[in-house]
This record gives structure tokens, sequence and C-alpha cells, in this order.
């Protein structure tokens, strides 16, 4: 039986994306295919006991700095201590949760290492894990592709 191809869609360089679970809405996304794992930026993480006597991972995803920041500690009961590569191509060990993110008004359930990205440009890295399982390529030339089919496909519906 052959195998069905599912189109892929064109992602720009930067693209803006949602959060949907954590209410964070056009939140500033670069695209690295250099990078397997994706990356979300968040400050204060600590290991808690939850109430059920369980490890729950605590984090402020963004900062104050960032527009779309409100302050919400947020709690995972699930999540993994893992060897990443960082961009300067050395191994930390980061914290990794599974987040559904939106983008093309889809969502992915995709993993998130958690790191510091305070002196990146942009809070949200996407690797290529991501871009695989939604079947995405990449166009440098381009940006906020996703943004762009949502605002038309509404104008479309009006």
């Amino acid at each position: 039986m052959k195998k069905q191809r599912v189109p892929k869609r064109i992602l720009g360089r930067l693209e803006l994306v949602d959060f949907p679970k954590f209410q964070l809405w056009g939140v500033e996304a670069k695209v690295d295919t250099g990078a397997y794992t994706s990356s979300i930026h968040c400050s204060d993480i600590q290991v808690v006991t939850g109430p059920d006597r369980q490890p729950r991972l605590r984090v402020l995803l963004l900062d104050p700095s960032h527009p779309n920041f409100d302050g919400t500690v947020m709690e995972f009961p699930e999540f993994s201590l893992r060897n990443i590569k960082s961009s300067n191509g050395e191994m930390q060990e980061r914290y990794v949760i599974q987040a559904a993110l939106r983008i093309f008004g889809e969502d992915f359930d995709t993993e998130f290492s958690l790191s510091d990205r305070s002196d990146m440009k942009y809070p949200v890295l996407l690797g290529r894990r991501l871009l695989r399982h939604g079947h995405f390529v990449v166009d440098v030339a381009r940006r906020n592709m996703s943004y762009r089919a949502q605002v038309a496909a509404k104008a479309s519906r009006s």
C-alpha cells in the first residue's frame, strides 16, 4: 500500500506562534533547522513536591520584558531532564516538557527544552523535530507565513 504524501507548508525564518494551553498568543519564534529540539524561554526553574507528593516542574514562561508575560507560574507534572546541545555546541542539562504549539491554525504536540534565552533575540526556537512532524519546509527569505495564512483565511470567510 502506498504511503499518502502530506503537502508541505512553508515556514519563514521567523514565525508568530501560539501556545493555547498557556494562554500565550503571537509569540515570536525563530525557525532553526540546526536545532533538533524546540526551546522556550523561561526563568525561575524549580522542581517542587506537589500535593500528591510527586515532583513537579515549576517555571515562569517568558520574562517581564516580553509583552506576553503575565507572571503566571506554571507547573508541569510530566517532565524530563536531558542533555541538549546548546547553540555554542556545549552539552547542557535542561528540563524538557511536552507542549502544544499552534501554527497555521493547527496544534502540534512537541517537546520544548526550557532554557534562559534572555540573551537571545527570540524567546522561542523551533527545531527539526517539530518541522519534520508538521511537514514544514523553511524559506529563509520569508517571515510570518502562518500568521499571514490565518489572516487570509479570516478575510476569505468574511
